[in-house]
């Protein structure tokens, strides 16, 4: 029997980040954690791009560009979708999970989705650092993993193909 896993080796990927503005108080948390978590996994100084967007709804639009550039190992979006008074969550917080996922089908890579979805900011600050963790943080480790394991399984380059 052969188990086949990824490991958290970053120091030959590349790697983007994609943030939304909006809850710029969270998703600002959101972005160092993916940071710190792929430089002590030892991304190299090079290998990691941060790209802004407007809110949760566009992150998926500016994954897709990124993938379709095939200049990168895997793609992280974070962002925070807070509920309020109207069905406007339900909304952004659906398409913005469905959008990644279908960014991650599509082009083969792993787009890891770190959105949080909570109903108070305190619940969003507990995810972005606070007492739950590092939901950006857990999205880059996800990615580390995914895109090492894409590499053995022959669904990334790898400097071996060259023979």
């Amino acid at each position: 029997m052969r188990i086949i896993e990824g490991t958290l080796d970053a120091s030959k990927l590349r790697i983007a980040i994609v943030v939304s503005r909006f809850n710029e108080l969270i998703t600002e948390r959101l972005r160092d954690g993916a940071i710190a978590a792929a430089e002590e996994h030892g991304i190299d100084a090079d290998g990691l791009d941060v790209v802004w967007v407007p809110g949760a709804f566009e992150l998926a639009m500016a994954a897709q560009l990124l993938a379709e550039s095939e200049e990168y190992d895997a793609i992280v979006c974070v962002g925070c979708v807070i509920r309020g008074e109207t069905p406007h969550f339900e909304y952004v917080a659906g398409e913005a999970a469905r959008g990644i996922g279908a960014v991650a089908r599509e082009s083969g890579l792993p787009v890891t989705f770190g959105v949080i979805t909570s109903d108070t900011l305190e619940q969003a600050q507990a995810r972005a650092g606070g007492s739950v963790g590092n939901k950006g943080r857990e999205a880059m480790l996800a990615a580390i993993e995914m895109a090492t394991l894409f590499t053995q399984l022959g669904g990334a380059e790898s400097e071996d193909d060259d023979d």
